[in-house]
């Protein structure tokens, strides 16, 4: 399913072309190259320039690097359109727990594809040749969810993770790596009537990793599978933070 947006601003077609870092085709908008860099991935059915447009918004030091990959899977989203993915969807059983009113619950599955999509990013990580403890790495929905997996196996954390409309995933593991690197900053938000990702899910994500020690808090707002503007505004605090 194509992620569903609401910016409170006019989003603006940019003519950027992809270009290969590793594995890895991504929108990439330079800046010093000493400098931090964003590292963002858009969600199931999107592709690279889906978020592009927040690299404007975003409250980050002048210089900053930003990257968006594109999605390693392609799949059909309508008829003559096809969109990215990092691992593959059920829909069928997404679909009917959406008509059933409720949304797929992921607590002990580790999806089929995650590892290498994960395998992916590093490698692409890798080619950029940055230290992590330069890179803030974050996702939408599907995004979130690698970028989530991403930051609680590295043994060398990214600066900042920012998980947009995510969910739990493999709850035994994740839960115990999340314990390893007690008093790590992140920053969470979902919609309360999301008809996605469930916000019970991203309750329980949020609890694993504070029980874990790791500091941050889930910004609930009353909206569905989105980034509305108040997300916006919550992502720049927690960015201000990190690099004060």
């Amino acid at each position: 399913m194509a992620n569903s947006h609401s910016f409170s601003y006019k989003e603006t077609m940019y003519d950027i072309p992809l270009v290969q870092l590793g594995p890895v085709k991504a929108a990439r908008i330079p800046g010093d190259p000493q400098g931090p860099y964003v590292i963002f991935l858009h969600g199931y059915g999107a592709n690279a320039f889906d978020l592009l447009p927040l690299y404007s918004y975003m409250d980050v030091p002048e210089g900053t690097n930003f990257i968006f990959p594109d999605g390693i899977l392609e799949i059909p989203i309508a008829p003559g359109y096809n969109g990215k993915a990092w691992f593959p969807i059920d829909m069928e059983a997404l679909q009917k727990a959406m008509v059933a009113g409720g949304s797929r619950e992921l607590f002990e599955r580790y999806p089929a594809g995650l590892a290498e999509a994960k395998q992916k990013i590093e490698e692409m990580i890798q080619a950029l040749d940055v230290p992590m403890d330069r890179i803030i790495l974050g996702g939408f929905s599907q995004g979130s969810m690698l970028a989530t997996e991403i930051t609680l196996k590295a043994e060398k954390k990214p600066k900042g993770l920012v998980i947009l409309s995510g969910t739990l995933l493999d709850e035994t593991h994740w839960t115990q790596y999340a314990k390893q690197t007690p008093g790590y900053k992140f920053f969470q938000s979902h919609g309360r009537m999301d008809p996605v990702l469930g916000y019970p899910a991203a309750k329980r994500l949020e609890t694993v990793l504070k029980d874990a020690g790791w500091v941050g808090e889930l910004l609930a707002f009353p909206g569905g599978h989105e980034i509305p503007e108040i997300v916006l505004h919550g992502m720049n605090r927690y960015l201000r933070e990190l690099f004060e």
